[in-house]
């Protein structure tokens, strides 16, 4: 049997990205988002136009996207609920955020040097996607939410994560990513069977 219900929103389990980006004044913002899918080397990125992060991709063209492990929580939480934009904008204060110009500091995160783009990587994170934006479509008009489109131009995985030395490829096994279900954290739980995609795109592929 099911029932028909209409919920405020429909995150059904996606992965918590942390977005590092300029701001005009040279110093640097940090937003949590949950609202992200890969294609190839392509990443679409669901948010409000209205927030710091859009502002600064759509004038510097380019961000890393950080993507934290479950161990990452407490520093994410530290985050929500606060902005980079001054004057916080109205649709925003309304539900509670307030601004805050040291984001970095607020979390506990260190700032690590790109190597393709001025935004800085998030030490902590296991995974830095350095992107160019490629494109902003509007969403669900009439209102503030965009989805933006940006290509990875380089990746970087710790060390721990890989199959091997100088793989290519991360082991999903030990690879625990956050996932934000319902506005809730959760992590990744053990594999339950094997897929017919994995040898497709495995290591194992033929090229």
């Amino acid at each position: 049997m099911h029932t028909v219900i209409e919920p405020k929103i429909l995150y059904f389990g996606t992965s918590v990205v942390l977005i590092s980006t300029m701001n005009e004044d040279g110093t640097s913002n940090l937003a949590p988002m949950s609202s992200a899918w890969w294609l190839n080397q392509s990443c679409m990125l669901g948010m409000s136009s209205k927030s710091q992060t859009v502002q600064n991709l759509i004038r510097e063209h380019e961000c890393v996207l950080n993507l934290p492990s479950i161990d990452l929580i407490p520093s994410i939480d530290r985050l929500t609920l606060l902005t980079g934009r001054n004057p916080v904008p109205e649709s925003k204060a309304l539900r509670g955020y307030t601004y805050e110009a040291d984001k970095f500091g607020v979390a506990g995160l260190t700032l690590l040097p790109s190597q393709l783009v001025q935004a800085p990587r998030v030490k902590e994170c296991p995974v830095h996607l350095e992107a160019k934006f490629v494109m902003i479509h509007p969403f669900e008009q009439p209102s503030s939410l965009v989805a933006i489109e940006v290509h990875i131009e380089k990746v970087h995985i710790e060390d721990s994560l890989l199959m091997n030395a100088n793989s290519n490829y991360v082991d999903p096994s030990k690879w625990n990513p956050m996932i934000m279900n319902f506005c809730e954290y959760f992590g990744l739980g053990e594999q339950r069977s094997a897929s017919k995609l994995a040898p497709v795109f495995g290591p194992d592929s033929v090229e």
